[in-house]
């Protein structure tokens, strides 16, 4: 698939739900940009707004799960907190292949919402502590939705697991 094609299902499905839920959103086009600082910039939002979302695998103790895990932009993720969780012994972000299975979108444009059934979306509440707004690509690299906080808790429902380094 080719990559201006990759995604735009994903992005179109975000964006009939947030329609479908009344969210207040609005998309920003941009270049496109898959590093968070440079896309928060061009966005003029706050880093720390940047909803990054990680594709991982949890492993050991006779689990094996895929987790969409969403966590603010300046943070960084402890795997082996989200391994804990899930009671598996270690995580691992997902290789390529599974990403682009499991969301259907390039490294970068993952948006913070799950439309698989195989990937478990959890999110590190700092995220939702410090903005009324949070930012994140839209499934595609060149598309940016800025959304109110509430309406991402309320739609997402993201289960809410500190995994963030100290």
């Amino acid at each position: 698939m080719s990559e201006d094609i990759k995604g735009s299902a994903t992005h179109q499905q975000l964006i009939t739900l947030l329609t479908e839920q009344r969210a207040q959103f609005r998309v920003v086009e941009h270049e496109p940009v898959g590093k968070c600082e440079a896309v928060s910039e061009i966005r003029g939002t706050d880093l720390g707004q940047g909803a990054k979302a990680l594709v991982c695998k949890v492993k050991g103790n006779g689990v094996k799960k895929h987790v969409l895990a969403i966590l603010a932009a300046d943070q960084q993720a402890d795997l082996s907190q989200l391994a804990g969780h899930f009671g598996g012994i270690k995580a691992s972000l997902a290789s390529p292949a599974e990403v682009d299975e499991l969301t259907a979108c390039v490294f970068g444009a993952i948006p913070p919402f799950s439309f698989h059934p195989d990937l478990t979306l959890v999110a590190d509440p700092l995220l939702f502590e410090r903005f009324d707004e949070i930012a994140f690509n839209a499934g595609l690299l060149e598309k940016s939705v800025i959304m109110k906080t509430d309406d991402y808790l309320r739609i997402a429902q993201p289960e809410l697991i500190n995994f963030r380094r100290a």
